[in-house]
């Protein structure tokens, strides 16, 4: 008999996605040798080292059925794997729930397993702050132990919850594409969840008796994505039926098309709109579609020093009004200490 259908469920996303990590690899590893050592047809080609791949794990259902999966499906297929648990430091006895973290991982066969303690800050909100936190220190992680990739234990959930994140931010179509399957620094970071329900997880976690921890903070009103989980999205449920996850996480991918779409033409548009010197020409840019010049605003901003994560859809649009409504009015100061203004028929975007 084969395992439980949650079981199966979680090992085919995460064999699936270490398919992809394993194809990337001995591509690019074979694109490097040929590129150092030329073609060698005397010979055949080598095979690359076997990629390490970690897994970020809280303790938590969804990340531990991933770490689950990952042991299970690693070594068939020549893969290294390992884990990583992060310690924000948060709550009394964090240090002591890490090391346990840590001892179910190694376990469960992987190697290397670590924990970092991390400081989290206060910019951008507690929520925002520990992410940026956990983030950096999963970087610093996979960059000493020469990772291929890291996976996340992401589920459709929170994808839907994220979808209606952005939505309440009003920050445009991207927002509204969620979390991407796919991220980070040459793909470093992947998401097989992302098709897959919470509960999925934890009966998985069930199953195979795994012991997880259930993160308080995930249940405190004081956070908003826990008040959207436990009283937004049941408030939906009650109001429009059953499948709102489903549609919110469908809603995300569609979105991302249209986005990625939308940022290519931009990418492809910016050169045509820029004078010998190199000035964004106004003119030029009023004859853009809005979605596509707006792209163009945004990513100048943030090229003259703007933070991605500070600039708003109301920032971009009054960098659009002095191209589209122009009446000689002044500077427009965005986050980061940058500028943006109109001279000459040129729109100059800078620090100071």
């Amino acid at each position: 008999m084969g395992p439980h259908p949650a079981v199966a469920a979680i090992r085919l996303a995460v064999r699936r996605v270490l398919h992809d990590i394993l194809n990337d690899h001995h591509s690019l590893a074979g694109a490097g040798a040929r590129q150092a050592f030329g073609p060698r047809p005397d010979r055949p080609a080598e095979r690359p080292p076997s990629p390490l791949v970690l897994v970020a794990c809280s303790g938590g259902a969804d990340s531990m059925a991933l770490a689950s999966a990952l042991a299970f499906e690693a070594p068939k297929l020549g893969v290294r794997a390992g884990g990583v648990t992060v310690d924000h430091g948060l709550q009394p006895g964090s240090d002591l729930r890490a090391d346990e973290v840590v001892l179910r991982l190694r376990e469960l066969g992987l190697a290397p397993v670590e924990s970092v303690a991390v400081t989290v800050g206060r910019e951008g909100g507690p929520e925002a702050a520990a992410r940026d936190a956990r983030y950096a220190a999963l970087d610093a992680v996979a960059e000493r132990h020469g990772a291929t990739a890291v996976l996340l234990g992401h589920t459709r959930d929170d994808q839907a919850e994220t979808v209606l994140l952005g939505l309440a931010r009003g920050s445009g179509i991207r927002s509204l594409s969620g979390m991407a399957a796919v991220s980070g620094a040459a793909g470093r970071y992947r998401r097989p969840f992302l098709e897959l329900d919470r509960q999925t997880a934890r009966k998985a976690c069930m199953v195979q008796s795994l012991p997880v921890w259930d993160d308080p903070h995930n249940a405190d009103p004081a956070y908003t994505r826990s008040r959207l989980r436990h009283e937004g999205l049941p408030a939906l449920e009650k109001a429009l039926g059953k499948g709102v996850v489903e549609a919110l996480a469908r809603t995300a991918q569609l979105s991302r098309d249209d986005a990625d779409a939308l940022d290519a033409w931009a990418s492809q548009a910016e050169a045509a709109v820029r004078d010998a010197a190199g000035m964004l020409e106004c003119a030029k840019l009023y004859a853009l579609p809005p979605a596509v010049r707006r792209r163009i605003l945004r990513r100048a901003a943030i090229e003259a020093g703007a933070p991605a994560g500070s600039l708003f859809a109301r920032h971009i649009e009054e960098v659009d009004r002095l191209i589209t409504g122009w009446r000689g009015q002044g500077a427009i100061n965005l986050p980061g200490k940058v500028v943006a203004r109109r001279q000459g028929g040129r729109l100059v975007i800078r620090q100071g």
